[in-house]
């Protein structure tokens, strides 16, 4: 009897201990880069100990939410999930593939903040909430504005709190095809971080230093162990020509990201670093040959996670 009671509790303090490690946890609600209009790139995401989320992108909402239901992730409604747990939307880029579920889900919502750089907002004023595509929802624009999204500009590489969660957030610019602008997003929970990707092509393919400046910024994180997970798309397979990938990544310039921030952070550092594979596109057998060749060249030894709808991570 006391070699069980022992046992048991062992197993309680290992189990605290590894929540206890856990700083964040991530439920996609999506997270294909098209096609599947019931399935596009939508992470929520709070803190370990929180059941107050923001949701980094949002192409598709409410399909998510009754997935991630379904799985049993919560016990609340589906629609009062997204009306109450759900506190923030924090955009990449204007894509219709980044925002349709935040447009079409906007009528029965609640009184939110959507973060973004400025060139995003501008998007979402001037494109979709503007009384001809859809009701102006937000805090500006044409007119009369209903405010209830609040638009919040950030500001590169500047960090802002994330008001009604425990989670700050810095911004940094992506090239996204030459003639168009994304966002990488650097959660921060405490001392502990978490890096998300929206769509963005590889700095040689872009002819840009985008890519590097979020490195050079991590570097330090990832050596540390402070940096939790990173959330990277992977859109097309290697046999993907460089003209024909339109600002996003394939497998050999995924990892000739990589090898930039592991000259920044030491290979070493990189083993078992959470790496969350984002934004394949459906078409044909891409996603089979994604993985596989993901898989195949992973020579710093990453561990690799393909992101999964309404499926729980914890990092």
């Amino acid at each position: 009897m006391k070699h069980l009671f022992f046992l048991l509790t062992l197993s309680i303090i290992n189990y605290q201990f590894s929540v206890a490690q856990n700083a964040f946890k991530v439920i996609p609600l999506g997270v294909k880069g098209g096609l599947d209009e019931s399935n596009l790139s939508a992470y929520l995401v709070a803190p370990a100990e929180s059941d107050n989320y923001i949701c980094l992108d949002a192409g598709t909402i409410r399909t998510g939410i009754e997935k991630a239901k379904s799985n049993k992730l919560f016990k609340t409604t589906s629609e009062n999930f997204l009306k109450n747990n759900l506190k923030a939307y924090l955009i990449s880029h204007a894509h219709l593939d980044h925002v349709s579920g935040l447009v079409l889900n906007s009528v029965d919502d609640t009184v939110k903040n959507i973060y973004a750089l400025p060139f995003t907002i501008d998007y979402l004023q001037k494109h979709y909430f503007n009384w001809k595509s859809w009701p102006n929802l937000g805090s500006d624009g044409d007119s009369p504005a209903l405010n209830k999204y609040r638009y919040k500009f950030l500001v590169p590489a500047a960090e802002a709190q994330i008001e009604n969660t425990a989670l700050s957030v810095k911004p940094f610019l992506l090239s996204h095809s030459n003639h168009y602008q994304s966002t990488a997003f650097l959660l921060r929970n405490n001392d502990n971080y978490m890096l998300y990707f929206g769509d963005t092509g590889a700095d040689e393919v872009e002819k840009s230093d985008k890519m590097e400046q979020v490195w050079k910024t991590i570097a330090p994180l990832v050596k540390e162990k402070k940096l939790k997970a990173i959330f990277l798309e992977v859109s097309f397979p290697d046999e993907t020509a460089d003209e024909k990938l339109y600002g996003h990544l394939n497998p050999k310039w995924f990892y000739k990201e990589m090898e930039t921030l592991a000259k920044l952070a030491g290979k070493d550092a990189l083993k078992e670093l959470n790496v969350i594979i984002t934004h394949m596109k459906p078409t044909g057998n891409n996603e089979e040959m994604i993985k596989k060749q993901v898989s195949e060249q992973n020579k710093y030894r990453l561990n690799l996670i393909f992101a999964e709808q309404g499926v729980l991570y914890n990092f």
